[in-house]
């Protein structure tokens, strides 16, 4: 599998798919297997007063059939991480894997038929065609992993069917560095996650909020840890490529346009190197003096171009980042725990994880999933199972019942057991 996305990539660092993909599905599978039995459990819940001594319980059940439409940035953990939510529920499920790594959703397709029957789970190959006809399909749920423009459409040919929809999409996650944080880790930190998989991660710091004045020691730091991790990047099976052309010329285009525009571009690739495009290794680079209108600074990113946007106040970086849609991810680095907590409840995103990068993903306890343009819905662990459950509810009345003497015809004792009940509410 790591072979095979490599290969689509043209490279793509094996470490990190060991880490990001196999690793990470199978973490999940484990903590399914270990938890399954008592999520799959009816659950008693408390009956309201005027219905006692009945009792009230909840029955998980699955959906149907699901249908998991996958990205190609994580083609591995983002086809088999829902199916392992779908398939625990109880449910059957069809997979459109991305077209852009075709290698990987072949092999795909070949190891799901070898090892499930066809009624269970299967994989449909195909382009973007196929992928319409997809999601017209009346799915009992539709997940879908991928941008936020193609996420729309998604909902739209859902909508005609009433399924069901959990959208995994994206956006600009920002890092916010706080005054109390160690400025030397937070660039590290934060150049370990942005340069993962060269950028192409949904969550991945899209633009940092700098203090006004660090600026110079947030380049220092994050030249010296781009260095540490890859002082070379022709040749070096840890740093991935972009993964086609056309993105790998997208990402050019957006650091021309703002260095055009007056942005100063500080390209990190190691002496003597340039960008390779026959390659497809896009050197990492820190954008200075942006604007909000350069592309740069409305569109995801999805590669090793980091914005850094100075802030006067912390009040500033949180009004930055309530002025523009909700974001997948947010980060905060710092000490100073009463502006944390100020950040953490008065920003809203998807996730947060704090004086780090990325890892409240991979947190089996925790859900994950979007807010407004970054998403709807959200999975993982037993949030995963519950998502792709119809939680039924089931009342069973008692032997004996007070609701018997509030049948017609009504009359005075139906008359004190309303007053009764409405002096107890």
């Amino acid at each position: 599998m790591a072979a095979a996305i490599s290969a689509d990539f043209g490279n793509r660092s094996l470490h990190e798919t060991a880490i990001a993909e196999t690793f990470f599905v199978l973490a999940g599978i484990a903590h399914t297997r270990k938890h399954l039995k008592r999520w799959m459990k009816a659950r008693r819940v408390p009956t309201s007063f005027h219905s006692l001594p009945g009792t009230s319980r909840i029955l998980p059940q699955p959906v149907g059939v699901v249908g998991v439409v996958s990205p190609w940035n994580y083609p591995l953990q983002l086809a088999l991480g829902p199916v392992v939510a779908a398939l625990a529920a109880g449910n059957r499920v069809l997979v459109k894997p991305s077209e852009i790594t075709p290698g990987f959703s072949a092999l795909l397709a070949e190891l799901v038929a070898r090892h499930f029957d066809a009624s269970e789970c299967a994989v449909v190959l195909g382009d973007a065609e196929v992928g319409k006809a997809f999601v017209r399909q009346p799915f009992d749920h539709l997940f879908f992993t991928g941008s936020t423009a193609v996420g729309r459409q998604v909902a739209l040919a859902a909508a005609a069917n009433l399924v069901p929809v959990t959208l995994e999409l994206g956006g600009k996650s920002p890092a916010i560095v706080d005054p109390s944080a160690d400025v030397a880790q937070a660039a590290a930190r934060i150049a370990a996650g942005k340069l993962f998989n060269a950028g192409q991660t949904c969550i991945a710091p899209d633009y940092v909020l700098l203090p006004r004045g660090s600026t110079e020691a947030f380049v220092a730091a994050y030249r010296q840890a781009v260095q540490r991790m890859y002082p070379r990047l022709a040749g070096n099976p840890d740093y991935t490529s972009i993964v086609n052309a056309g993105h790998y010329g997208r990402l050019q285009q957006l650091e021309q346009d703002a260095e055009v525009r007056g942005a100063r571009v500080l390209r990190l690739a190691p002496e003597g190197e340039h960008d390779r495009p026959e390659g497809r290794k896009l050197a990492p680079s820190l954008l200075l003096d942006v604007q909000p209108d350069m592309a740069v600074m409305r569109e995801e990113i999805f590669g090793p171009l980091l914005p850094l946007v100075p802030y006067d106040a912390p009040q500033d970086a949180i009004d930055f980042v309530n002025a523009r849609p909700r974001p997948l991810a947010l980060y905060w680095f710092g000490k100073d725990r009463e502006r944390q907590q100020d950040v953490l409840t008065r920003t809203l995103s998807g996730g947060v994880t704090v004086n780090d990068v990325l890892l409240h993903i991979a947190q089996d306890n925790l859900p994950f999933g979007g807010v407004g343009d970054s998403g709807i819905g959200a999975y993982h662990g037993e949030y995963g199972f519950r998502l792709f459950s119809k939680e039924k509810p089931v009342f069973e009345q008692s032997r004996w019942s007070g609701n018997d003497m509030l049948r017609p015809p009504y009359g005075p004792r139906a008359e004190r057991i309303i007053r009764m009940l409405r002096r107890l509410v």
